[in-house]
């Protein structure tokens, strides 16, 4: 059964897109139907689904793609950009997660992807106050009989 749109997603995406505008150097870009995308000197820093569309948010997570991708609806970005920690969130829209880690998750995203001198404007840089999410410690390689 395909998703749907609903009014609730379609209100947390027009509160996103403010939020994501209201930082330096952000606009606006819309490289394929049915995304409405937020970019900073031209490189995205969070696609959005565009009003009218099942709820879509894909964003850079430096520290915290771990965490979010532990969520039942996140998954590693397609065409390869989960490698470099983008993650695409598609909950129920019945059940969105909260605004503010919405707007968490573009802080970051937009952080990530922001030229220095625009992340002076806000008073920060890349690095925020967080710390990357320690993975898992690997599993020992067992060795093999000789």
């Amino acid at each position: 059964m395909a998703k749907k749109a609903t009014a609730s997603g379609n209100a947390v995406l027009k509160k996103l897109r403010a939020f994501g505008l209201g930082y330096p150097g952000a606009h606006s870009k819309s490289p394929w139907p049915g995304h409405d995308d937020l970019a900073v000197k031209d490189k995205t820093f969070a696609y959005l689904s565009a009003e009218g569309e099942p709820f879509s948010l894909s964003v850079k997570l430096p520290f915290t793609a771990y965490e979010a991708l532990n969520l039942p609806y996140a998954s590693p970005t397609a065409y390869g950009l989960g490698k470099s920690g983008w993650v695409t969130l598609t909950p129920n829209g019945a059940v969105l997660p909260p605004l503010a880690q919405l707007q968490s998750w573009i802080d970051e995203s937009y952080r990530a992807q922001a030229p220095k001198k625009l992340l002076a404007q806000i008073g920060g840089d890349s690095s925020t106050a967080k710390q990357p999410v320690a993975k898992p410690a690997a599993r020992p390689a067992k060795r093999r009989a000789r």
